[in-house]
């Protein structure tokens, strides 16, 4: 990955990121450093990178921390280096359609370094990569507990796996880092949005009709009763925060992939640490790898929950 130099700094053979304010408190409740999210980016990159490559990448930068204003950030800054690439789309009709704009690609771990230093806490990337950007390579169900619910997400989270295998698909789970649980369905990249949304939909208010009271699909959080299964973040231009990203909570918790049978009741999201997530990656290695390597057909799946449907 390249030599540390001065401890502030990575050098990989014209690629350099220097880090600025390493002393700079970015969680006051627990003292963790820009340094410290620093150190931890450059053992958990390697790995990461795999999961950001050639996806559009907006900047989510918190400059004075966790309690303090956020921005979003889509246009890549001018001050980016020639090393890191960008690719051009023009914005998305709910902000005009007319904007073009110059996105990022974090495709190497001094990227990662990089958006670490210009205040990014989680890395946050689209559903599909920049050959094929209207072609998603997976349905996402983000599963948004009640307060104090989360073990009831543990429960719909296994109810979302077990309808994912009745239609042919696998599922792989993390926690989100925050409150809530990522299932994510690895699909081969000839889906639409339209149509990944349809899927995520219709397997949604599915489980809401066989497990009324435990899965919701209302928007209004003060109607909701259960875990809201929400499909409606499976669309373009969409951003979800990666696998191993630090998530800007107290504790600095680690949206960390599980194996099934880890997902138990005593499971706790604010478990999963920086430490924690390197020790499970060197244990374990990258659980989320098969999202990678090993998609499956939407068509069929959809076809199947069609079937399912129209029993229910």
């Amino acid at each position: 990955m390249g030599t540390v130099c001065d401890s502030e700094c990575v050098v990989a053979e014209t690629k350099t990121v220097k880090l600025s304010s390493p002393d700079r408190v970015l969680y006051p409740e627990d003292g963790v450093t820009k340094g410290d999210l620093f150190a931890y980016y450059e053992q958990v990159a390697p790995t990461l990178v795999l999961h950001l490559r050639d996806r559009p990448f907006t900047m989510k930068r918190y400059p004075h921390g966790i309690d303090g204003e956020v921005f979003f950030q889509k246009q890549a800054p001018k001050h980016l280096p020639d090393w890191i690439p960008t690719r051009q789309f023009r914005t998305w009709r709910r902000e005009g359609g007319s904007r073009l704009v110059d996105f990022a690609l974090v495709n190497s771990p001094e990227a990662v370094l990089f958006m670490v230093q210009n205040n990014c806490i989680d890395m946050n990337a689209w559903y599909s990569r920049v050959d094929k950007p209207h072609r998603p390579d997976f349905v996402l169900f983000d599963l948004d507990p009640p307060d104090g619910g989360f073990e009831l997400a543990i429960e719909v989270a296994h109810l979302i796996r077990e309808l994912l295998e009745e239609v042919g698909l696998p599922g792989y789970v993390k926690t989100s880092g925050a409150d809530g649980i990522h299932v994510v369905a690895p699909i081969v990249r000839r889906a639409s949005f339209e149509q990944t949304y349809a899927f995520a939909e219709n397997a949604s208010r599915l489980l809401e009709q066989r497990h009324p009271g435990k899965v919701t699909t209302e928007w209004l959080k003060k109607k909701r009763e259960g875990v809201l299964v929400d499909h409606r973040q499976n669309g373009w231009g969409k951003t979800i925060a990666s696998v191993y990203s630090v998530r800007p909570k107290p504790g600095a918790p680690v949206s960390t992939p599980l194996h099934w049978d880890e997902l138990t009741q005593d499971v706790r999201p604010r478990e999963f640490t920086m430490q924690v997530a390197l020790e499970r990656i060197e244990r374990q290695g990258d659980l989320f790898a098969p999202v990678l390597e090993e998609p499956r057909p939407l068509g069929a799946a959809a076809t199947r929950l069609e079937r399912l449907t129209s029993k229910a």
